[in-house]
């Protein structure tokens, strides 16, 4: 028999989620010289912060332990971020590496959702579907950059 996530753990995905996009946001600002990127990107990060907050109070009402990327993980992304855009840091290739990380972010998002069964809380369910309409949204407008 096939085991759904329960709220905690999608809310544990949410969270890790939007943590990732804020690191990986922080991390690729600083290489950015076009401005009109640069504003799309901090308006995206600006989202992800609201969206990540409103997971940690979710967490907090359902005793749900948060987790932000381990330390190896943030240490890959900066270096991949850092290699990448030091190379290219033209607004194209700033919005495919955008758009990389977005599109696995909602991977993981829409597996997450299909694997809770439909079982969740409306209040989780609904901050769930909140951040793949996002992510969407960011993916449709960094492309275009392309």
């Amino acid at each position: 028999m096939e085991l759904l996530k329960s709220d905690g753990e999608v809310i544990a995905e949410i969270y890790r989620n939007a943590q990732t996009a804020l690191t990986s946001i922080a991390d690729i600002l600083p290489e950015i010289e076009d401005e009109e990127i640069k504003k799309e990107i901090i308006g995206e990060h600006e989202e992800y912060e609201r969206l990540c907050a409103e997971a940690a109070l979710l967490a907090k009402r359902a005793g749900t332990e948060v987790k932000e990327p381990s330390p190896v993980k943030k240490a890959m992304m900066w270096s991949a971020i850092k290699m990448n855009a030091g190379a290219d840091n033209s607004r194209s290739n700033i919005a495919q590496m955008m758009i990389r990380g977005t599109v696995t972010g909602l991977t993981s998002l829409k597996t997450t959702m299909s694997e809770s069964g439909g079982i969740m809380s409306d209040d989780v369910k609904a901050l769930l579907q909140e951040l793949i309409d996002c992510e969407e949204r960011f993916e449709r407008q960094l492309k275009r950059y392309l």
